[in-house]
């Protein structure tokens, strides 16, 4: 197994394990005032880089979105989307669609080198492939962050380093990546055995319960 392909295992690893720990899909939230769809989601190399993560903006104002992340505080205009790895999202929707996530939606998605596919979307349950709990996390950012965490926004911390994190980014399969560089090949592999402790203390299911 070549090196790249050793990261898009560990990728669809983690991702099988977010599977786990969310659950079935939501059923559907409400249509937004902008289209969002599975096509929504693309390459994150195609996205906009800023500092350690990428944003897009689903309703045309990449700009506001741009402006917003590099200043680190104000709120961003709506269809933002914020992505520090290829399969978790957060997209601001319009005015008024939930005022306890300052209008922010979750996403999950499922990704492959044809494809992106939302698993789950939701406000306030949907789990990241830690098993944390996005709103539960993101709701502690400081006042001025419009919910979005970092180092120093008061969001608790992941299991992630920006290592790892840019090491996803950069082996994310719906891009048509560079060989995987000695570091990124070792951050993954720290990652990997992240998921895996994560998964062996999942406590086991009970005789006879069914699978998932």
């Amino acid at each position: 197994m070549t090196i790249q392909s050793a990261a898009y295992a560990t990728l669809k690893a983690a991702v099988g394990f977010a599977v786990l720990l969310v659950g079935p899909a939501m059923a559907a939230t409400p249509a937004a005032s902008f289209p969002i769809s599975d096509s929504s989601f693309k390459c994150i190399a195609e996205m906009t880089h800023v500092r350690h993560f990428y944003v897009d903006n689903l309703a045309g104002d990449l700009a506001g979105t741009v402006k917003v992340a590099q200043a680190g505080t104000g709120d961003y205009p709506v269809g933002s989307v914020l992505q520090l790895v290829p399969t978790e999202v957060m997209v601001k929707r319009e005015k008024g669609f939930n005022v306890g996530t300052r209008d922010w939606e979750f996403f999950e998605l499922n990704i492959s080198p044809s494809s992106s596919t939302i698993r789950v979307r939701g406000i306030e349950d949907v789990n990241n492939r830690f098993g944390g709990n996005c709103f539960n996390c993101h709701v502690k950012a400081h006042q001025g962050f419009d919910l979005v965490c970092d180092n120093n926004h008061g969001c608790d911390p992941i299991p992630i380093t920006r290592a790892m994190s840019g090491a996803l980014q950069r082996t994310d399969p719906r891009c048509k990546n560079p060989p995987v560089s000695a570091e990124d090949a070792a951050a993954l592999g720290q990652l990997g055995a992240i998921v895996k402790a994560l998964a062996a203390a999942k406590p086991a299911a009970p005789a006879g319960a069914p699978k998932p």
